[in-house]
């Protein structure tokens, strides 16, 4: 099947997709100041959203916009222009991510945060790296931010909502990341080692999670109470510190299974037992893979890690664009659900267990 594409065939329907403001944001962020060669933003981010999505050079586009009377540029002057667009290009990706958010009708609004890295030519290991978050429930990008290599998975990067439930795998299992997002009213779902988080009991007092592995059953779960201390600022939380100089204390449940292998899988999670108990947490975990799911349609269908310029001055703004043109396929086609390989969906308001054929006897 033909890939639609975003800056030919459909550019009519997807230009009433993108910001209203476009002309406006793009002059006010210099992306297009006294350029006598581009027309207007909307030109400029068709010839953007060509180079992003399309295998031409710099030249090329420039080439096949003078054929098509878009602009009259050259590869040169297309480079220049590209490389004084990041902060425009930033903001209209937040902009169209931010049109598709719709609030849910009741129960939890699941999101779900994570990064995967992007590389172009080279043999360094990490050159960029997307920190993404997801709504689960459609399988859509929720918003993005584009770093370079000292750019840390963690929490603090993310807005979310009050009432919102996040879910972070073990990258994202700090004491000030989990308070964070406490403090902007949402709950946490997160994966964790016990040797690296330092946890107490409810009466502050050190509890060494991995002397209770013990407890843990072969089938079901089990799960403790527990106080999490968060360091202050100058202090290097892996390091040895006095838990009486915290900052804050988060309440907390820390919850225990074991996987067919029998190893032990730790979850901890802000919510109250009242509104989801041990095992349900370890269902609404699983719902957390939608997110490489996405990664893997942005690297397989839209091949955003084929980094044509490592480092160069366009590099960024190549993501930028091509992450844009995510955002408006999201909203050209949805994707049909989400899927779990752990035979899980999302149905409504919450993760439901696919029904499996009843036995024979």
């Amino acid at each position: 099947m033909r890939t639609p594409a975003l800056h030919e065939d459909d550019w009519e329907y997807v230009q009433t997709l993108l910001p209203a403001d476009l002309e406006e944001s793009a002059r006010r962020t210099s992306a297009l100041v006294r350029c006598r060669n581009i027309p207007d933003a909307v030109s400029f981010m068709r010839m953007a959203l060509a180079y992003a999505v399309s295998d031409l050079s710099l030249k090329d586009v420039a080439a096949w916009a003078s054929a098509l009377q878009v602009a009259q540029i050259t590869g040169p002057g297309l480079f220049y222009r590209l490389r004084e667009a990041e902060q425009w290009l930033e903001q209209v990706l937040g902009q169209v991510l931010s049109e598709q958010v719709s609030p849910a009708p009741g129960g939890f609004r699941l999101r779900v945060v994570d990064a995967t890295v992007i590389n172009g030519p080279g043999q360094k290991a990490v050159q960029w790296r997307a920190h993404a978050s997801i709504n689960p429930s459609t399988g859509g990008i929720r918003a993005v931010e584009i770093t370079d290599d000292s750019g840390g998975e963690k929490f603090s990067r993310h807005h979310f909502g009050a009432g919102d439930v996040v879910l972070g795998d073990r990258a994202y299992a700090t004491a000030r990341g989990v308070y964070a997002v406490r403090q902007q009213e949402a709950h946490v779902v997160v994966r964790f080692n016990p040797a690296t988080l330092r946890t107490c009991d409810e009466k502050r007092h050190r509890l060494y999670l991995a002397e209770k592995e013990a407890e843990v059953p072969k089938v079901g779960a089990v799960e403790f109470r527990i106080a999490i201390p968060v360091p202050p600022p100058a202090t290097r939380s892996h390091k040895t510190w006095d838990a009486a100089k915290a900052i804050a204390w988060v309440a907390a449940r820390a919850i225990a299974a074991r996987t067919r292998k029998g190893e032990i899988t730790w979850l901890l999670t802000t919510l109250p037992a009242r509104q989801m108990p041990a095992i349900g947490i370890l269902g609404l975990y699983r719902v957390r893979w939608q997110i490489e799911l996405v990664f893997k349609r942005l690297k397989s269908l839209l091949h955003l890690d084929t980094l044509p310029s490592r480092e160069g001055p366009t590099a960024k703004s190549w993501i930028l664009a091509r992450l844009i043109a995510a955002g408006l396929a999201q909203r050209l086609l949805q994707p049909s659900g989400p899927l779990s390989p752990w035979g899980y969906a999302l149905r409504g308001n919450g993760p439901v267990a696919e029904p499996e054929e009843p036995a024979h006897a």
